[in-house]
Protein backbone atom coordinates (compact mmCIF):
# COMPACT_ATOMS: atom_id res chain seq x y z
CA UNK A 1 0.00 0.00 0.00
CA UNK A 2 2.81 2.42 0.82
CA UNK A 3 4.09 2.05 -2.75
CA UNK A 4 0.98 3.89 -3.88
CA UNK A 5 1.63 6.97 -1.74
CA UNK A 6 1.28 10.14 -3.77
CA UNK A 7 2.40 13.71 -3.05
CA UNK A 8 -0.15 15.88 -1.35
CA UNK A 9 -1.96 18.55 -3.29
CA UNK A 10 -0.45 22.04 -3.05
CA UNK A 11 -3.92 23.02 -1.80
CA UNK A 12 -2.96 21.76 1.66
CA UNK A 13 0.00 24.09 1.94
CA UNK A 14 -2.06 26.93 0.54
CA UNK A 15 -4.68 26.34 3.23
CA UNK A 16 -2.02 26.43 5.95
CA UNK A 17 -0.74 29.72 4.56
CA UNK A 18 -4.28 31.08 4.48
CA UNK A 19 -4.93 29.95 8.06
CA UNK A 20 -1.84 31.81 9.24
CA UNK A 21 -2.78 34.95 7.34
CA UNK A 22 -6.37 35.03 8.59
CA UNK A 23 -5.87 33.61 12.11
CA UNK A 24 -9.48 32.38 12.33
CA UNK A 25 -11.25 32.62 15.67
CA UNK A 26 -12.28 29.08 16.64
CA UNK A 27 -14.78 28.50 19.44
CA UNK A 28 -13.86 25.32 21.28
CA UNK A 29 -16.38 23.66 23.59
CA UNK A 30 -14.17 20.87 24.78
CA UNK A 31 -13.39 18.85 27.89
CA UNK A 32 -11.44 19.89 30.96
CA UNK A 33 -8.52 17.64 30.09
CA UNK A 34 -8.14 19.05 26.59
CA UNK A 35 -8.60 22.81 27.01
CA UNK A 36 -4.97 23.82 27.48
CA UNK A 37 -3.59 21.44 24.85
CA UNK A 38 -6.24 22.34 22.29
CA UNK A 39 -5.61 26.05 22.76
CA UNK A 40 -1.85 25.60 22.39
CA UNK A 41 -2.27 23.44 19.27
CA UNK A 42 -4.41 26.11 17.61
CA UNK A 43 -1.95 28.84 18.55
CA UNK A 44 0.99 26.83 17.23
CA UNK A 45 -0.78 26.18 13.95
CA UNK A 46 -1.68 29.85 13.56
CA UNK A 47 -5.33 30.07 14.61
CA UNK A 48 -6.97 31.89 17.53
CA UNK A 49 -8.71 29.71 20.17
CA UNK A 50 -11.62 30.71 22.38
CA UNK A 51 -12.76 28.29 25.09
CA UNK A 52 -16.35 29.54 25.40
CA UNK A 53 -18.91 27.05 26.67
CA UNK A 54 -21.27 28.82 29.11
CA UNK A 55 -24.93 28.69 28.12
CA UNK A 56 -25.26 32.45 28.60
CA UNK A 57 -22.76 33.29 25.86
CA UNK A 58 -22.03 30.17 23.77
CA UNK A 59 -24.67 30.82 21.12
CA UNK A 60 -23.81 34.48 20.74
CA UNK A 61 -20.12 33.71 20.45
CA UNK A 62 -20.75 31.05 17.82
CA UNK A 63 -22.24 33.73 15.58
CA UNK A 64 -19.01 35.75 15.90
CA UNK A 65 -16.49 32.91 15.56
CA UNK A 66 -15.24 31.66 12.22
CA UNK A 67 -15.88 28.05 13.28
CA UNK A 68 -17.20 26.02 16.20
CA UNK A 69 -15.92 22.73 17.59
CA UNK A 70 -17.78 20.61 20.15
CA UNK A 71 -16.16 17.78 22.11
CA UNK A 72 -18.39 15.91 24.59
CA UNK A 73 -15.58 14.45 26.69
CA UNK A 74 -16.72 15.86 30.06
CA UNK A 75 -20.47 16.38 29.80
CA UNK A 76 -22.71 18.16 32.27
CA UNK A 77 -26.27 19.44 31.82
CA UNK A 78 -25.18 23.08 31.79
CA UNK A 79 -22.47 22.40 29.19
CA UNK A 80 -24.99 20.55 27.06
CA UNK A 81 -27.13 23.70 26.96
CA UNK A 82 -24.12 25.66 25.78
CA UNK A 83 -23.35 23.04 23.13
CA UNK A 84 -26.94 22.99 21.93
CA UNK A 85 -27.16 26.76 21.67
CA UNK A 86 -23.81 27.11 19.93
CA UNK A 87 -24.56 24.37 17.40
CA UNK A 88 -27.92 25.92 16.55
CA UNK A 89 -26.28 29.32 16.14
CA UNK A 90 -23.54 27.93 13.90
CA UNK A 91 -26.11 26.09 11.81
CA UNK A 92 -28.36 29.10 11.30
CA UNK A 93 -25.46 31.50 10.62
CA UNK A 94 -23.78 29.20 8.12
CA UNK A 95 -20.60 28.68 10.16
CA UNK A 96 -18.78 25.34 9.87
CA UNK A 97 -18.86 23.26 13.02
CA UNK A 98 -17.13 20.04 14.05
CA UNK A 99 -18.48 17.36 16.39
CA UNK A 100 -16.24 15.02 18.41
CA UNK A 101 -18.59 12.35 19.86
CA UNK A 102 -16.26 11.11 22.60
CA UNK A 103 -17.36 7.72 23.97
CA UNK A 104 -20.96 8.55 23.03
CA UNK A 105 -22.00 4.90 23.31
CA UNK A 106 -21.14 4.39 26.99
CA UNK A 107 -24.29 5.87 28.56
CA UNK A 108 -27.84 6.86 27.61
CA UNK A 109 -27.01 10.48 28.54
CA UNK A 110 -24.17 10.63 26.02
CA UNK A 111 -26.14 8.82 23.33
CA UNK A 112 -29.03 11.25 23.66
CA UNK A 113 -26.80 14.32 23.60
CA UNK A 114 -24.95 13.16 20.50
CA UNK A 115 -28.17 12.26 18.72
CA UNK A 116 -29.43 15.79 19.34
CA UNK A 117 -26.19 17.38 18.18
CA UNK A 118 -26.01 15.25 15.04
CA UNK A 119 -29.54 16.42 14.21
CA UNK A 120 -28.11 19.98 14.12
CA UNK A 121 -26.07 19.10 11.02
CA UNK A 122 -22.39 19.15 11.97
CA UNK A 123 -20.20 20.00 9.01
CA UNK A 124 -17.54 17.50 10.07
CA UNK A 125 -17.57 14.61 12.55
CA UNK A 126 -14.20 13.46 13.90
CA UNK A 127 -13.86 10.34 16.01
CA UNK A 128 -11.95 7.13 16.56
CA UNK A 129 -13.03 3.96 14.81
CA UNK A 130 -15.25 2.65 17.61
CA UNK A 131 -17.04 6.00 17.95
CA UNK A 132 -17.75 6.18 14.22
CA UNK A 133 -18.92 2.56 14.03
CA UNK A 134 -21.27 3.12 16.98
CA UNK A 135 -22.57 6.37 15.47
CA UNK A 136 -23.60 4.36 12.42
CA UNK A 137 -25.63 2.09 14.70
CA UNK A 138 -23.27 -0.88 14.54
CA UNK A 139 -21.66 -2.97 17.26
CA UNK A 140 -18.22 -1.79 18.29
CA UNK A 141 -15.41 -2.83 20.63
CA UNK A 142 -14.63 0.52 22.20
CA UNK A 143 -13.69 0.93 25.85
CA UNK A 144 -14.51 4.39 27.10
CA UNK A 145 -12.69 6.90 24.93
CA UNK A 146 -10.30 4.24 23.61
CA UNK A 147 -11.00 2.53 20.31
CA UNK A 148 -11.11 -1.25 20.17
CA UNK A 149 -11.63 -1.26 16.41
CA UNK A 150 -9.29 -0.58 13.51
CA UNK A 151 -9.75 2.41 11.22
CA UNK A 152 -10.20 -0.02 8.32
CA UNK A 153 -13.16 -1.60 10.13
CA UNK A 154 -14.84 1.82 10.36
CA UNK A 155 -14.44 2.94 6.75
CA UNK A 156 -17.75 1.58 5.46
CA UNK A 157 -19.58 3.09 8.44
CA UNK A 158 -17.87 6.44 7.80
CA UNK A 159 -18.94 6.48 4.17
CA UNK A 160 -22.51 5.63 5.14
CA UNK A 161 -22.59 8.37 7.80
CA UNK A 162 -21.17 10.93 5.38
CA UNK A 163 -23.90 10.20 2.86
CA UNK A 164 -26.65 10.07 5.50
CA UNK A 165 -25.73 13.33 7.19
CA UNK A 166 -24.10 15.16 4.26
CA UNK A 167 -21.03 15.67 6.40
CA UNK A 168 -17.33 14.97 6.21
CA UNK A 169 -16.35 12.06 8.47
CA UNK A 170 -12.79 11.78 9.76
CA UNK A 171 -11.73 8.53 11.43
CA UNK A 172 -8.41 8.88 13.19
CA UNK A 173 -5.99 6.17 14.25
CA UNK A 174 -2.76 4.61 13.03
CA UNK A 175 -3.75 5.50 9.45
CA UNK A 176 -6.40 8.21 9.26
CA UNK A 177 -9.39 8.01 6.92
CA UNK A 178 -11.55 10.90 5.74
CA UNK A 179 -14.57 10.86 3.43
CA UNK A 180 -17.43 13.06 2.29
CA UNK A 181 -19.32 10.06 0.96
CA UNK A 182 -17.95 10.49 -2.56
CA UNK A 183 -14.26 11.24 -2.05
CA UNK A 184 -12.07 9.35 0.43
CA UNK A 185 -8.41 9.40 1.42
CA UNK A 186 -5.95 7.78 3.78
CA UNK A 187 -3.44 9.96 5.63
CA UNK A 188 -0.19 8.38 6.76
CA UNK A 189 2.23 9.64 9.40
CA UNK A 190 2.13 10.54 13.04
CA UNK A 191 3.80 8.55 15.80
CA UNK A 192 2.97 5.73 18.23
CA UNK A 193 3.69 8.27 20.99
CA UNK A 194 0.65 10.35 20.07
CA UNK A 195 -1.95 8.13 21.84
CA UNK A 196 0.21 8.38 24.98
CA UNK A 197 -0.32 12.15 25.21
CA UNK A 198 -3.75 13.04 26.52
CA UNK A 199 -5.95 15.44 24.52
CA UNK A 200 -4.09 15.27 21.23
CA UNK A 201 -7.11 13.73 19.51
CA UNK A 202 -9.38 16.37 21.01
CA UNK A 203 -6.93 19.02 19.80
CA UNK A 204 -7.08 17.60 16.29
CA UNK A 205 -10.82 18.25 16.33
CA UNK A 206 -10.12 21.90 17.12
CA UNK A 207 -7.53 22.09 14.34
CA UNK A 208 -10.00 20.66 11.84
CA UNK A 209 -12.33 23.48 12.83
CA UNK A 210 -9.61 26.04 12.13
CA UNK A 211 -9.03 24.71 8.63
CA UNK A 212 -12.77 24.51 7.98
CA UNK A 213 -12.97 28.21 8.91
CA UNK A 214 -10.64 29.13 6.02
CA UNK A 215 -12.10 26.57 3.59
CA UNK A 216 -15.85 26.49 4.34
CA UNK A 217 -16.74 25.52 0.77
CA UNK A 218 -14.46 22.47 0.73
CA UNK A 219 -14.42 20.96 4.18
CA UNK A 220 -13.14 17.63 2.82
CA UNK A 221 -9.87 19.29 1.79
CA UNK A 222 -9.87 21.30 5.01
CA UNK A 223 -10.05 18.06 6.98
CA UNK A 224 -7.25 16.56 4.89
CA UNK A 225 -5.07 19.58 5.61
CA UNK A 226 -5.61 19.34 9.36
CA UNK A 227 -4.97 15.60 9.45
CA UNK A 228 -1.87 15.91 7.27
CA UNK A 229 -0.45 18.77 9.36
CA UNK A 230 -0.95 16.72 12.52
CA UNK A 231 0.63 13.64 10.94
CA UNK A 232 3.71 15.46 9.64
CA UNK A 233 4.23 17.31 12.92
CA UNK A 234 3.93 14.00 14.78
CA UNK A 235 6.56 12.38 12.60
CA UNK A 236 8.92 15.30 13.06
CA UNK A 237 8.49 15.45 16.83
CA UNK A 238 9.03 11.71 17.23
CA UNK A 239 12.48 11.86 15.67
CA UNK A 240 14.02 13.47 18.76
CA UNK A 241 11.48 12.72 21.51
CA UNK A 242 12.62 10.42 24.32
CA UNK A 243 9.06 9.59 25.36
CA UNK A 244 5.56 11.05 25.62
CA UNK A 245 6.63 13.93 27.85
CA UNK A 246 9.24 15.37 25.52
CA UNK A 247 7.09 14.47 22.52
CA UNK A 248 4.32 16.73 23.81
CA UNK A 249 6.27 19.99 23.71
CA UNK A 250 8.26 19.01 20.63
CA UNK A 251 4.97 18.37 18.82
CA UNK A 252 3.88 21.97 19.48
CA UNK A 253 7.24 23.20 18.23
CA UNK A 254 6.92 21.06 15.10
CA UNK A 255 3.45 22.43 14.39
CA UNK A 256 4.69 26.01 14.66
CA UNK A 257 7.77 25.35 12.53
CA UNK A 258 6.01 23.59 9.65
CA UNK A 259 5.87 25.74 6.54
CA UNK A 260 3.26 25.40 3.79
CA UNK A 261 6.01 24.15 1.48
CA UNK A 262 7.07 21.49 3.99
CA UNK A 263 3.48 20.35 4.45
CA UNK A 264 3.11 19.83 0.71
CA UNK A 265 6.45 18.02 0.52
CA UNK A 266 6.03 15.74 3.54
CA UNK A 267 2.31 14.97 3.74
CA UNK A 268 1.53 11.40 2.67
CA UNK A 269 -1.96 10.93 1.33
CA UNK A 270 -3.55 8.18 -0.72
CA UNK A 271 -6.75 9.04 -2.55
CA UNK A 272 -9.09 6.05 -2.59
Amino acid sequence: MLDSLIPSSPTLGSLLAKLRRERPLVQCITNYVAMNTAANVLLAAGASPAMVHAEAEAAGFARLAAALTINIGTLSPSWVEGMRGAAKAAQTSGKPWVLDPVAHFVSPFRRDVVAELVALSPTIIRGNASEIIALAGQANHGSGADSGDSVAAAEAAARELARRHKAVIAVTGEIDFVTDGARASHIYGGSPLMPQVTALGCSLTALIGAFAAVSPDDTFTASLAALALFAVAGERAARSAAGPGSFSWQFLDALAALTPEALDAEARIVDL
